[in-house]
């Protein structure tokens, strides 16, 4: 099977099994999803950054906690404080102290990794499901518009990097190919698929009070600039442990931070967006 065929079948596979956990199937298959990718993005990062330590273990265990309490809380009705969140804090905790025992340690680092690998991580998957829990199509739609906004800076910035001048890079030194046309170009296509999606009822369910179009269209623009950050961040990090995919786990697309790189800030930026306009 060769490289192009390998992506296809993988890629359609992934945006399958995200559309019909969201879409089709009960929430609670979605925060299974997630919990799981949560998991399996942790276990990455730690591979990258530093050797394999007590400490991983615990911090993958924390994601799956952390994707629980907010569960519980979401979907069982649980108060925000209940077992899953009392188990999240003796976890890290553990996580915290057991750099006692260890007879050669740099707790800085592995500090430093356990708040990262929750912050940034963990935490914007379990706040996945906060969007799911307030609609499953506002949390499709910010899959969707990603998605769109990678196709569209891809699209003109393949284009315009053919003119006898070339494009205007963003961040050389972080990702080689983005470039300024390109994310305007992503901007403004996500853009378009926002008021596209609105039309369509999609962020209906938000209740905002304002025009369901400009509704749309802010969701967009706040998913592509914070979807692109998210994917730089990324792309920083391989960059200086001097790797170009983050794992394996998707045949010719790479591992699970490259595959949600983007939401993973896109997704907090969006709920927050999405409370300061409902509350």
């Amino acid at each position: 099977m060769n490289n192009f065929t390998q992506r296809t079948l993988s890629g359609a596979a992934y945006v399958a099994v995200v559309v019909g956990s969201i879409l089709f199937w009960h929430k609670g298959l979605f925060f299974a999803l997630s919990a799981v990718m949560a998991i399996l993005a942790v276990r990455e990062y730690n591979r990258l950054t530093h050797p394999r330590c007590p400490v991983d273990i615990l911090s993958e265990i924390s994601a799956l906690l952390l994707c629980g309490a907010v569960e519980a809380w979401l979907l069982l009705e649980m108060p925000p404080f209940n077992y899953f969140t009392a188990a999240y804090i003796l976890v890290l905790l553990a996580a915290i102290l057991i750099e006692l025992w260890q007879k050669e340690s740099n707790p800085f680092i592995y500090w430093g990794n356990l708040l990262i690998s929750q912050v940034m991580i963990a935490l914007p998957f379990a706040l996945m499901n906060m969007l799911n829990y307030m609609s499953n199509y506002l949390l499709l739609a910010v899959f969707v518009l990603i998605w769109v906004n990678d196709s569209g800076a891809y699209c003109v910035g393949v284009l315009t990097a053919k003119r006898a001048k070339g494009n205007h890079k963003m961040f050389p030194r972080v990702s080689p190919k983005k470039s300024w046309e390109g994310l305007i170009g992503g901007i403004v296509l996500a853009m378009g698929a926002g008021a596209l999606l609105a039309h369509f009822g999609w962020f209906e369910a938000l209740h905002t009070g304002l025009n369901r179009y400009v509704v749309g269209i802010l969701i967009a623009l706040i998913v592509a600039v914070a979807g692109t950050l998210g994917d730089l961040v990324e792309s920083l990090m391989k960059r200086s442990v001097g790797v170009k995919d983050s794992g394996k786990f998707l045949p010719g697309h790479g591992g699970v931070l490259d595959r949600f790189d983007s939401i993973l800030l896109a997704a907090p930026v969006t709920l927050l967006f999405v409370l300061m306009l409902t509350l």
